[in-house]
């Protein structure tokens, strides 16, 4: 059984008792410390004169008398504790003005969503329409650039007379014309030169090429083909007067007009024109 006594200095050899010194009462005050540590503890406690089992004893005995405390603390604050929510006045009233107060700004906010998506929808129309803007103006701008090189095949090949041509590249076009001139009279007088049908075949392929990538079915490259057809036929017949002057010698002459038929994809009528003039 646990000793509980401690010694106090006095003299009991008189009374018979046992003279052991016992340790004093575990202090509460010990327990308390906020950086209490159990192991720290117990080894604050190596020069108490006290057994491991009676240490066990002391302890147990402690925490029981600490829940006793506890326990007894609950039920007499338990009426308290019990009649906290009675005394609460106007918390209802309080609830209820927060509860309208997320209404109202839950409506807030569904109206705000309502304005951004709204604006959403019209920023994505206004993006498509702007992306069918630029193409429109890429598609203008095609066309464009297909009726000038037209234009200026048709005036460098005297298709159309010059009194027809407008537009601000008129001047352009004239020195092109006039550099023409230049270089065929290099050449043998009444015929096209050589290098003059090969930018001419060139000009024609690039202008075709334009008006691929625009569609076949655009109104403005249809209403061009009669032009374009005209000016193939025009470069094939000054191919064909050129191909007949070209004496059986110069091949190197004879070699690029050749190409320049095939390019036009008019491979047969160079034949053609090779047999009439070689029977």
């Amino acid at each position: 059984m646990s000793k509980q006594f401690f010694f106090d200095g006095s003299d009991s050899s008189d009374s018979g008792e046992d003279t052991l010194p016992y340790p004093e009462p575990l202090p509460r005050s010990a327990f308390v410390t906020p950086d209490f540590d159990p192991a720290t503890f117990l080894s604050s406690l190596r020069n108490r004169h006290q057994t491991l089992e009676d240490l066990r004893a002391e302890l147990r005995t402690r925490s029981q008398d600490i829940r006793k405390e506890l326990l007894d603390l609950v039920n007499n604050n338990y009426q308290e504790f019990l009649s906290l929510g009675s005394n609460l006045q106007g918390g209802d009233e309080k609830v209820e003005e927060i509860r309208l107060g997320l209404l109202g700004f839950r409506r807030e906010i569904a109206g705000l969503k309502g304005k951004v998506d709204e604006r959403k929808k019209e920023v994505e129309t206004l993006v498509v329409q702007k992306k069918e803007i630029r193409r429109q103006m890429q598609l203008g701008r095609a066309l464009l650039d297909v009726d000038y090189r037209l234009q200026k095949l048709e005036r460098s090949l005297m298709v159309t007379s010059n009194e027809n041509s407008h537009g601000p590249q008129g001047n352009d076009v004239d020195q092109d014309v006039s550099e023409d001139e230049d270089e065929s009279d290099e050449g043998q007088e009444g015929n096209a030169s050589t290098t003059r049908l090969d930018r001419h075949v060139r000009q024609y392929l690039l202008t075709r090429r334009l008006m691929d990538r625009v569609g076949p079915d655009h109104p403005s490259i249809s209403n061009q083909e009669t032009r374009m057809a005209k000016v193939k036929n025009t470069i094939l017949l000054d191919l064909g007067n050129a191909l007949k002057q070209v004496s059986s010698q110069d091949d190197e002459q004879a070699t690029k007009l050749l190409r320049a038929y095939r390019d036009l994809g008019e491979s047969k009528e160079a034949l053609k024109v090779l047999k009439e003039q070689r029977p």
